[in-house]
């Protein structure tokens, strides 16, 4: 099973719902056709250097990929759908830009790291995307959204960066959970930290799950708390 990699970045002001939001709704109508891993969010490089609306991060969906359908999906089609949903919700002042992409190469990867460090440019993203025959386009403004669109689709692909904002049933989960409910969301582990693995007790999850993407997986970390355990947020 493959997976195509949608990413979205700058697509949002700070009186709009925002980019997450925006990834959420394009997967619920992506999930009646196709099957879904998930939707993460990344965080870039915060900057005052760096246009952002608020915190630099960028959004992923997962979309999962028959391995019989490689060679023949549609990608320019699924990419044009997005476009078009994008544009049709383009929020004046900002400065969307949308990755659609399968098999990301290392060098993608390694450019979605460096974003979280240092300055990357659009140039840059450009040049990669190019040399890779990768679909990366600016939908408005001044087309810098395609850095972390870019960005976060390499972070995604690497497997160990971020955090799930949508996962099965994740989001319908707060408060005191047990751990089984909890697996059964969607989420393929509980564990600490430091890698141990939690299979029984309560969790304490606050008003939402925010499950980390480790080894590819939904994986909630979580911290010993009294009489129970605490789920901790990873960015």
């Amino acid at each position: 099973m493959s997976i195509i990699y949608l990413g979205l970045d700058d697509t949002d002001i700070l009186t709009s719902p925002g980019t997450g939001h925006l990834a959420r709704e394009i997967a619920a109508i992506l999930a009646t056709r196709w099957s879904l891993s998930g939707v993460t969010r990344h965080q870039l490089l915060p900057d005052p250097r760096v246009r952002m609306t608020a915190k630099n991060s960028a959004n992923v969906i997962h979309l999962l990929c028959p391995a019989q359908d490689e060679s023949t999906f549609d990608l320019v089609g699924l990419a044009g759908e997005v476009t078009d949903f994008m544009r049709a919700n383009f929020q004046p002042g900002s400065d969307p830009g949308l990755c659609v992409a399968m098999n990301l190469p290392p060098a993608v990867i390694e450019f979605g790291q460096r974003a979280k460090t240092s300055l990357v440019t659009m140039a840059e993203a450009r040049t990669l995307a190019d040399t890779h025959h990768l679909f990366l386009r600016a939908l408005g403004g001044d087309g810098s959204g395609i850095i972390g669109a870019l960005a976060a689709a390499g972070l995604a692909a690497g497997g160990n960066d971020g955090r799930f904002i949508w996962v099965g049933r994740m989001r319908d989960l707060r408060g005191a959970q047990p751990v089984e409910a909890i697996i059964a969301a969607g989420i393929a582990a509980v564990q600490t930290s430091e890698g141990q693995t939690v299979s029984n007790g309560l969790v304490e999850t606050g008003d939402k799950l925010r499950p980390a993407l480790i080894g590819g997986q939904p994986v909630l970390l979580v911290e010993p708390a009294a009489e129970c355990w605490r789920a901790i947020r990873r960015d």
